[in-house]
């Protein structure tokens, strides 16, 4: 490491509280705290929400370090792993996926789905993709004006394309919608665990009917080939398709309107991505926009499974960890000036999807999908603009997933 990390353990203080809340100033720069933490002590134990302690990384090369370790696993049910609420242990003992389990069943289960997300199979998702945001802005523009871009744009766009590359009918958005919602609030343990179980009732149903009748979609592929003696049980495809499903909806919708509201507070950026039709500068703008705004904000969470001298440091087998993307990304060692949203920037090494064996197998389609939109929609309706307050817009700070409910625009 280029910094020794000494004298961090205790720091200066009491353990301080992770998460840190945002400040409403500032709503695309990760907390003030966190950027404090890195300056400062950028190894240090922090407290979290059931008095447990773990040991948050928030620069940029500890993070890949630690990320790419084998001695740190991701096993949600593993002694000592840092649990995001109340409920998350609870939903994982019921039902849970392979990105929080470590190899070779995490690689095991992952393989079955990778083929659909290749680079070349994405690609040759982008003339309907197009398609898609085409006739959602048409739609927008015939309909009322102000229009919640949230619902109106960001929200459907993804959901159609994974509802079609899944086979979930569309028809059911609002159900999954608002459920896949309430799965990543941070604040009501009680309503995600009900949501957990709705959802996985529901796709545990389809997966019935797909083994039924299978149809030209993913999940009939994965029924009808993975599911049987030896292979997988319905209910782990159920939750495979959760997985899916809900990160290939949130997320991206979630990117589409946090990123155009940042474009709109930053006209000049937003005048040079309208102003060309240079894929390689959009594709370099959705990968500044990605690491700015860096919408995962309760880090990655892991635990040690040996001890592991970082930079000094001694973390011990069984402590936990959390890697804190957003702030490695604003990691001023290794993106200059990081607060500042340059789309020009060359930031394709950013860690926004995660690092290692674990980085987000939808990440190409997140790509896809986000070029698509910054290329079009502010082309198509070049007069767009905010509707609203900046002040006043609900954002998402109780959820692990970072954005905004709505976002009011006129054009």
């Amino acid at each position: 490491m280029t910094d020794t990390l000494t004298d961090t353990a205790s720091g200066t203080g009491p353990e301080p509280g992770y998460p840190i809340d945002r400040s409403p100033h500032c709503p695309f720069s990760p907390p003030a705290g966190l950027r404090e933490l890195q300056a400062t002590a950028p190894l240090r134990k922090v407290r979290l929400w059931d008095d447990s302690d773990a040991w948050l990384v928030t620069r940029y090369e500890e993070l890949r370090a630690l990320a790419g370790d084998p001695r740190i696993s991701s096993d949600i049910l593993h002694p000592g792993y840092p649990q995001v609420s109340q409920g998350s242990l609870e939903r994982a003992r019921r039902q849970t996926s392979f990105i929080v389990m470590d190899d070779p069943t995490h690689a095991r289960l992952r393989r079955l789905v990778t083929a659909p997300f290749t680079v070349r199979r994405i690609q040759a998702m982008r003339p309907a993709i197009q398609q898609l945001v085409d006739e959602l802005i048409d739609t927008m523009l015939a309909g009322p004006c102000p229009a919640d871009l949230v619902r109106e744009f960001a929200l459907p766009l993804p959901s159609l394309v994974i509802c079609r590359l899944l086979g979930v009918p569309y028809a059911d958005h609002a159900f999954f919608q608002r459920n896949s919602a309430a799965l990543l609030n941070r604040n009501s343990a009680a309503r995600a665990t009900e949501a957990q179980r709705i959802l996985m009732d529901y796709l545990d149903g389809l997966v019935g009917e797909k083994l039924a009748r299978p149809a030209d979609d993913l999940l009939s592929v994965l029924a009808t080939g993975q599911v049987g003696p030896g292979l997988l049980e319905r209910r782990d495809l159920a939750a495979i398709a959760m997985l899916l499903l809900v990160a290939g909806h949130e997320t991206t919708a979630n990117m589409i309107a946090l990123g155009t509201l940042a474009l709109l507070r930053h006209p000049e950026q937003l005048a040079a991505l309208r102003a060309t039709d240079d894929p390689a500068r959009v594709a370099a703008a959705v990968e500044e926009l990605l690491r700015h705004l860096t919408i995962v904000q309760t880090g990655l969470r892991r635990v040690a499974l040996e001890d592991i001298d970082l930079g000094g440091q001694l973390i011990r087998a069984g402590e936990a960890v959390i890697l804190a993307i957003d702030a490695a990304n604003h990691d001023a060692a290794v993106f200059a000036e990081p607060d500042t949203l340059d789309l020009g920037r060359d930031a394709r090494h950013h860690v926004a999807f995660g690092y290692g064996v674990h980085q987000c197998l939808g990440q190409q389609l997140a790509r896809v999908e986000l070029q698509v939109v910054y290329s079009t929609l502010y082309r198509r309706i070049p007069t767009l603009r905010l509707a609203a307050d900046p002040a006043a817009l609900p954002y998402k700070h109780d959820s692990i997933v970072y954005g905004v409910h709505e976002l009011p625009v006129a054009w």
